[in-house]
């Protein structure tokens, strides 16, 4: 499959600007995103690829900020083995838990094995937020309890909570790849009391979890906390993560508005996850 490489150059290069761009491109066709020291790298399929689609959409982004791109055709290639040679490489977190593809020889000696099969040019990487989020799943108890994993992305963080006997799991995400990605993740790891929807909090209704997983950005976060917090059960537990340390306080404040107590927060190259509990 053919794909275009686009670049875009941020002025203000930041997590905000790169994060909302990222969703509003998605929203167009593309697929994957990588920031660097000038803005993001994003991919979308040749057939998909529409400038004049990508100018609108770069002039109503919702956020003050100056987006320049170029962009060039990429050549067809094998992307599992560009992926296995660069870019996906198993991971191993507290010597507990690898992560790891099909197309990997890694050892599935650990306590649990995950396999994520990459379906796109570059598919997801393995973020400090992921490895944070990962940690405080492994040292927290899930059997028996019902979990929400919000902006699930390729379902790691809700196949690891099955894994450690969640049940039932619900794992929503705005991204039809996420979501198609999701469902192929979840047959190649036999799981089976996961369900999968595409959208976002307006999709929550009456149904309420014991722990709830969020791993999305600092904005989103703070907007949907109040949702969150209505269907978290007394004494539930949430995990966040997909910010930096300066912005606990931020999150903190909106917690404690919705009932919401701190319990501590873990932190990894300024990236920080942080553990609330209902009253």
């Amino acid at each position: 499959m053919v794909y275009i490489e686009v670049k875009f150059v941020c002025n203000p290069n930041t997590e905000i600007v790169n994060s909302v761009l990222s969703v509003v491109i998605a929203e167009i066709g593309f697929e994957s995103f990588v920031e660097d020291e000038t803005g993001t790298t994003a991919y979308i399929q040749n057939n998909l690829f529409n400038p004049t689609e990508l100018d609108k959409v770069l002039q109503e982004l919702p956020i003050e900020a100056d987006i320049s791109y170029t962009y060039k055709s990429i050549e067809d290639k094998n992307w599992n083995e560009e992926w296995e040679k660069n870019y996906f490489q198993p991971l191993i977190i507290d010597n507990r838990c690898i992560i790891q593809s099909t197309f990997h020889n890694a050892p599935a000696t650990y306590e649990y094995n995950i396999f994520i099969d990459p379906k796109m040019a570059f598919g997801t990487g393995h973020h400090q937020t992921t490895e944070l989020m990962i940690r405080e799943i492994l040292n927290e108890d899930f059997n028996g309890r019902s979990v929400l994993d919000m902006g699930t992305g390729t379902a790691i963080l809700a196949i690891l909570a099955s894994m450690k006997g969640a049940n039932p799991i619900k794992a929503i995400d705005i991204d039809k790849w996420a979501y198609d990605n999701a469902i192929e993740n979840l047959e190649l790891n036999k799981i089976k009391n996961i369900s999968v929807e595409i959208g976002g909090a307006e999709l929550l209704g009456n149904t309420t979890f014991d722990i709830i997983l969020a791993n999305i950005n600092r904005n989103i976060l703070l907007n949907d906390i109040h949702v969150y917090a209505s269907v978290l059960n007394k004494g539930g537990l949430l995990f966040m993560s997909g910010f930096y340390v300066e912005d606990i306080p931020a999150i903190t404040e909106e917690c404690n508005k919705h009932g919401l107590n701190f319990v501590h927060n873990n932190v990894k190259d300024n990236w920080t996850s942080v553990k609330f509990t209902k009253c």
